[in-house]
C-alpha cells in the first residue's frame, strides 16, 4: 500500500471506533474505556485522542526476560522471533494417527521445541484433552517451566488461571513479589478479538490482567476475510486495524507502557466451502499490508505461518512456507505457527513440526549477513584454479567445507539410486524417525530441585483446592 492508503486505513478506523464503537461484554473492561470515551450499555466509544495517547505511550520496542538470560528476546525493531503451533485440540503422527491431545503430546512439543534453539519461545502446541479443566492450566504451565527454559506462554483465559500462571513463573525465576515480577515482561500471551467488532469478557479480562502485571500481549483480531471481516483486503485490514487499536488502547488506560503487539491474522475462508484458506496470496498480501500498519503505529507485529492441509504433504508444506515467507518479508517480530500446524489449526503434526522446522532454521540461515573481506572473495583461490578447473580440492574449499553452507535438518540430497537404495523414504517417513529420535535423546535444561518441588507442590495445593475454571 502506499503511504496514503496506509495513512486512510489508520484514520478510518480511528473515526469508526469513535462514531460506531465496539461491543465489550466485560463491566469493568467498559469502565476503563470510559475514561476515554463514551459507553450506551455494552457499546463502547473510544475518544481519538485517547487512542492517540495510547498509541504514544506503547512502547515500540521491549525485551522478554526468560528463565536463563541467553533465552531472553528483544520485541520490536528489526528482531525476528519464530515460534511454533499453538492451540489446536487434535495430534497427529504416522504411528497413531489423528486423536485428541493429552498433557504427554503436549509435553512431547514443549520437548522438541526445546530441542530447536531456533523457536525463541514456547507456546501450547496442544490441548492436553485429558486433564480436567480446571487443573489443565496447572499442569501445562509446571511442564513448560520445567521442560524448557524459553520465555513461557500463559492462556488468557480465566483470571484465577492467569494468577495461578505468574505465580508459578515466579516461583520459576525465584521472584518474590508483584513489584519483582511486573518490573520485566517474563511471559506472553494472545487476546483474540471476536471478529466483527466484539471484546468477550475473558479475553477484555485478560488485557487488563497482563498490562496491570507489565507483561506481553499481542492484541489479534481474528479478520478471515469472507466470514468474520469483509470480503475485500482493504475491509478486512480496516476491521483488523480498528479492533487491534480498540485492544491496545485498553492495555494502556490500564498501564500506560505495557508492552503491547500488534496481532494479525487476516486470512481468508474458501467461498465454496466457509473453511478457513492459509498460505493464500491474500493472506501474504495482508501480511505485508499489516506491516505496514503496525510500523505507521510503531508497535512490534505478530503474523503467522499456517496451513489448511489436512497432511504433512506438499500443500501443508508450500502454504506454511507462503504464509511464514509473506510475515518475514512484511517484518514481523513474532511469527507464531512456524512448525506443525495443521488443517487450518484443528491438529499439531508431529511429523510437521519438524518438517517445519526446516523451513525455520533455512530462514535463520538466510538471516545472516555475507560476509565480504579479503578472505571471502577468495581471489588467489580463482587465480589458482584458472580458467575451466574447478575448487573442490583447493586449500580456500577444504579449510571451509565443512560449516560452508546449511547442513540440512530433514531434507536429502541423494541421488535417485542412493534413495532407492535406502527404500525411497519420503519426507514423512525421514520426518518420523527424527522426531522420535529427538524425543528418545531427549535432556531436560537444568533447574534447581528446590524451584522443581516448590513449583510441584504450588501444583498439588491449587489442585487440591479445587483448581481454577474458565470465569466469565
Amino acid at each position: 500500500m502506499s503511504d496514503d492508503e496506509v495513512a486512510t486505513i489508520h484514520e478510518t478506523a480511528i473515526r469508526y471506533l469513535a462514531d460506531e464503537g465496539m461491543r465489550v461484554l466485560d463491566e469493568e473492561a467498559r469502565d476503563l474505556y470510559a475514561q476515554g470515551g463514551s459507553v450506551d450499555g455494552e457499546m463502547v466509544r473510544i475518544d481519538p485522542d485517547r487512542i492517540r495517547e495510547a498509541l504514544a505511550t506503547a512502547p515500540s520496542t521491549f525485551d522478554v526476560s526468560a528463565p536463563v538470560p541467553h533465552r531472553s528476546i528483544s520485541m520490536g525493531g528489526k528482531s525476528l522471533n519464530l515460534a511454533p503451533v499453538a492451540g489446536p485440540p487434535f495430534v497427529t503422527d504416522r504411528i497413531s494417527g489423528r486423536r485428541a491431545g493429552t498433557l504427554e503430546d503436549q509435553k512431547n512439543f514443549l520437548r522438541m521445541t526445546q530441542h530447536f534453539d531456533v523457536m525463541s519461545t514456547i507456546c501450547p502446541s496442544v490441548e492436553p484433552d485429558d486433564i480436567p479443566i480446571n487443573e489443565r492450566h496447572l499442569l501445562s504451565t509446571q511442564a513448560s517451566l520445567t521442560l524448557t527454559d524459553k520465555i513461557p506462554w500463559v492462556f488468557c483465559r480465566g483470571r484465577d488461571r492467569v494468577r495461578d500462571a505468574f505465580d508459578m513463573i515466579k516461583i520459576r525465576n525465584g521472584i518474590e513479589s508483584d513489584e519483582e515480577f511486573a518490573a520485566e515482561a517474563r511471559c506472553w500471551s494472545v487476546v483474540n478479538m471476536n471478529s466483527p467488532r466484539q471484546l468477550d469478557t475473558v479475553m477484555a479480562r485478560g488485557i487488563i490482567d497482563f498490562a496491570s502485571m507489565g507483561q506481553m500481549l499481542i492484541i489479534t483480531p481474528f479478520t478471515l476475510a469472507g466470514a468474520m471481516a469483509p470480503i475485500t483486503l482493504a475491509g478486512a485490514l480496516l476491521l483488523q486495524h480498528m479492533e487491534a487499536l480498540a485492544g491496545i488502547t485498553l492495555s494502556q488506560i490500564v498501564n500506560p507502557g505495557a508492552p503491547v503487539v500488534y496481532g494479525a491474522f487476516t486470512s481468508n475462508v474458501d467461498m465454496k466451502s466457509g473453511s478457513p484458506a492459509f498460505g493464500t496470496p491474500e493472506a501474504q498480501k495482508a501480511a505485508f499490508a499489516s506491516g505496514q500498519l503496525a510500523r505507521h503505529i510503531g508497535l512490534p507485529l505478530r503474523s503467522s505461518g499456517s496451513s489448511a492441509a489436512n497432511g504433512p504433504d506438499a500443500q501443508g508444506g508450500m502454504e506454511t512456507m507462503m504464509n511464514t515467507y509473506g510475515a518475514f518479508l512484511g517484518g514481523a517480530n513474532i511469527i507464531m505457527h512456524t512448525a506443525g500446524w495443521q488443517e487450518g489449526g484443528l491438529s499439531a503434526s508431529y511429523e510437521k513440526f519438524v518438517i517445519d522446522m526446516e523451513m525455520c532454521q533455512m530462514i535463520a540461515e538466510m538471516c545472516h549477513p555475507v560476509v565480504v573481506d579479503e578472505a571471502t572473495l577468495g581471489v588467489e583461490a580463482i587465480t589458482d584454479v584458472g580458467p575451466g578447473g574447478h575448487f573442490f580440492g583447493t586449500s580456500h574449499t577444504m579449510e571451509r567445507y565443512e560449516t560452508a553452507f546449511y547442513d540440512p535438518l530433514l531434507f536429502t540430497r541423494w541421488t535417485y539410486e542412493q534413495w532407492s537404495e535406502e527404500g525411497s523414504p519420503s519426507t514423512g517417513d525421514r520426518a518420523t524417525a527424527l522426531w522420535q529420535k529427538i524425543l528418545a535423546d531427549y535432556k531436560a535444561p537444568p533447574l534447581d530441585d528446590a524451584i522443581a518441588a516448590e513449583l510441584d507442590d504450588f501444583v498439588q495445593r491449587r489442585i487440591s483446592e479445587g483448581g481454577a475454571p474458565v470465569d466469565g
